[in-house]
């Protein structure tokens, strides 16, 4: 499945945050916590995962929780669709000081590992996983590639 093509900017400096532009039917997930505001024809909706079909089936499900929990991260994202009938907003901050750095899949090969709590938000149709490496160092002290 192909992700929804966004719009959106970002705005401030060392505390940023994105404000996203959605059409209608166009759907955006983020991480639990994430949003800062958005607008009244926004619908947001918990759900299970990143909301894919990757890894469907109960097993797959459930294998992907597992992974999830491991790690840390929690197990639902939250779902924010646009409702209406015209252009909505929806904006989304990190908890902590940083800089938010869009990142275009299709550029990168399909797939990009980040540290834990790295991810903020994506277009839906987006797939977000956990990556194992075989070498137990790489947990503690990353990867040089």
């Amino acid at each position: 499945m192909n992700s929804h093509e966004i719009d959106y900017k970002i705005y401030g400096d060392d505390m940023q945050f994105v404000e996203i532009e959605l059409d209608p039917n166009e759907t955006v997930f983020a991480e639990a916590g994430a949003m800062m505001m958005m607008d009244q024809t926004i619908k947001m909706e918990t759900i299970f995962g990143d909301g894919t079909n990757a890894g469907s089936g109960f097993m797959g499900k459930l294998f992907s929780a597992g992974k999830r929990v491991l790690t840390g991260e929690s197990l639902f994202m939250t779902a924010f669709s646009n409702t209406g009938y015209g252009k909505a907003q929806v904006s989304f901050a990190a908890p902590y000081p940083g800089k938010i750095i869009p990142m275009d899949l299709s550029k990168l090969g399909g797939k990009l590992i980040c540290q834990k709590d790295a991810f903020l938000c994506a277009a839906k149709g987006v797939s977000v996983g956990i990556d194992f490496r075989k070498k137990l160092s790489v947990g503690f002290f990353g990867e040089v590639m």
